[in-house]
């Protein structure tokens, strides 16, 4: 966004526009927005600021819920922008530890800002883009203790401040993301400022890179690792070093050890399977998860996250599976099986096969009832290849 589209787009016209207008989730309401703005002899740079504002609401709402449309966005700022509920799990860490005044290195849009504002700590917000911190000064304005300033986290005086957050970009170029220096500011800073620091990471860095002596907790969200943060100082607990956070519309539950967990060892195939949420999987806890289960729980396979069992589980940390055949990885062999069901829909996993689930659903040619549902799982039973048709529990 360049000095005259962020012109465009704090001008009180152009604000009030993106409010009348209303969140746009697809591109037939933006025509038809389009079309009755122009008609209104709206010009066509401030219609098409308000239209890009008012679709980028939409998909805020997923990250920001009610706070979604009162707030500007970038489209890098809002796709690197933490979900509103995990920033708040953030913000009550700083809190909990007694720390009042945190500088927030890499704002973007103020997320996460917006987050420790709300649970009335001072935040010193510092983004290295003058227009995305232009548009963080707009969605932090109504909190007096915010500051925003522009400037690179390398430079910023850290005088005053008790706390630290980053969310380091990755820099252009960087692909295998095995270097500190892949990250924006660097993971060497961002692990060396010595003061109590929160750091947002993608949830498959190279696990090498994390630093020895802090928490690493991966998060899932809505079924999706969403992020690995790590903390150091009074923001990490006592005695956890590896956690898998999961949450859900209705709760949340975790899974913590002091390290990566022993897995169980592997056996035969159960009644049941269990497929650990992908935070636990990153977390190194699958098992623990299995223990948890029963002490009859074994890995599917040495190398491959599935637990089995005997018996119903019930855990909050993967979704669970009731086996109702064992087939080889076949596609006629399965479309026998799931005609004999009368299943019309097929949600296929796979897991230490090589094969495309899309293609292999193609040649399942389905016409059963659309409402009875089986799942398919493509993966290894002790060194075979199979197909095991299941039900969820």
């Amino acid at each position: 966004m360049t000095a005259p589209d962020l012109d465009v787009l704090l001008d009180a016209e152009t604000l009030r526009l993106i409010d009348e207008v209303g969140p746009i989730a697809s591109a037939a309401d933006a025509a038809t927005a389009l079309s009755r703005l122009r008609r209104s002899g709206v010009a066509a740079e401030r219609a098409a600021t308000a239209l890009t504002q008012a679709r980028l609401r939409a998909k805020a709402a997923a990250k920001f819920g009610e706070f979604a449309d009162r707030m500007l966005y970038t489209e890098a700022g809002l796709q690197q922008a933490t979900r509103l509920g995990v920033a708040a799990r953030h913000a009550a860490r700083y809190r909990d530890a007694g720390l009042r005044h945190v500088a927030d290195l890499g704002s973007g849009i103020g997320g996460d800002a917006l987050a420790l504002a709300g649970l009335g700590l001072a935040v010193r917000a510092v983004e290295r883009d003058p227009a995305t911190a232009a548009i963080a000064a707009y969605n932090l304005a109504a909190f007096p203790d915010v500051t925003v300033e522009v400037a690179a986290a390398e430079d910023v005086d850290l005088t005053g401040v008790d706390g630290i957050w980053l969310d380091p970009a990755r820099r252009d170029g960087a692909r295998r993301l095995a270097d500190p220096a892949d990250w924006s500011p660097s993971l060497d800073l961002a692990f060396g400022l010595g003061l109590p620091t929160g750091v947002k990471l993608g949830p498959g860095i190279d696990r090498g890179l994390l630093p020895a002596g802090w928490e690493a907790q991966w998060v899932s969200d809505g079924g999706e690792v969403v992020e690995v943060a790590v903390w150091s100082g009074p923001l990490a607990r006592p005695g956890i070093g590896r956690a898998a956070l999961i949450i859900t519309p209705d709760a949340a539950h975790e899974l913590t050890a002091a390290t990566d967990s022993e897995d169980v060892p592997a056996g035969p195939l159960g009644e049941y399977l269990v497929e650990p949420d992908g935070a636990v999987i990153r977390a190194r806890l699958i098992g623990d998860l299995a223990r948890g289960l029963s002490a009859g729980a074994r890995m599917l396979h040495p190398t491959i996250a599935y637990v089995t069992l005997d018996e119903p589980p019930d855990t909050a940390f993967g979704r669970s599976f009731r086996v109702l055949d064992v087939l080889p990885l076949d596609a006629k062999a399965v479309r026998r099986a799931l005609a004999a069901l009368g299943a019309g829909t097929v949600e296929i996993k796979k897991r230490g096969v090589d094969i495309e689930p899309e293609a292999f659903r193609r040649q399942l040619k389905l016409d059963g009832d659309p409402a009875r549902a089986a799942t398919v799982i493509l993966t290894r039973v002790g060194e075979r290849r199979r197909a095991i048709l299941a039900e969820r529990c």
